[in-house]
């Protein structure tokens, strides 16, 4: 005769047995849910975390912005005798301050669906400026690694 319950590890008719291995079944999946309920917290609090740190970067980014389009106009203000050039400095620092509003007042979301929506209408800009951001971090790379000795082996140190 087979034994119906698959959690006992021997055929054995003992129901005080079968309640107990009963009980740790029902206490391993209680620890089961606990466990999974801690994780889905944790992973929450790593969410907030990640999302507060962007948060706070963008915000730095868009002051950066605004200080860089503040010293354009600074830099336009001592070209009054040269009315065509202290315009280009004007329109390009109006120009940085609608950017600077721009990046304040979207999400993250909004920047990561018009990043996607870029990569979807041209994914071959979107391939080339990796491939070219890729080149660049290479030569970097390389650039900073240590010292090469590319001097012609010279047989008076040998």
């Amino acid at each position: 005769m087979t034994d119906p319950d698959p959690i006992r590890p021997f055929p054995d008719n003992d129901a005080s047995e079968r309640a107990e291995w009963r009980g740790l079944k029902g206490d391993v999946e209680g620890l089961a849910d606990v466990a999974a309920e801690r994780g889905r917290g944790l992973l929450d609090a790593a969410r907030l975390t990640a999302q507060s740190y962007a948060e706070e970067r963008k915000n730095d980014a868009a002051q950066s912005v605004h200080g860089i389009a503040r010293s354009l106009r600074d830099s336009g203000r001592g070209l009054e005798d040269r009315p065509h050039v202290k315009a280009f400095f004007d329109s390009a620092a109006d120009g940085l301050e609608q950017l600077s509003g721009s990046i304040e007042s979207r999400s993250l979301s909004d920047f990561y669906k018009e990043a996607e929506s870029f990569a979807r209408r041209a994914p071959v800009a979107v391939a080339v400026g990796t491939f070219m951001v890729g080149l660049v971090a290479a030569r970097f790379i390389k650039s900073s690694g240590l010292p090469q000795d590319n001097d012609p082996i010279d047989p008076t140190k040998v």
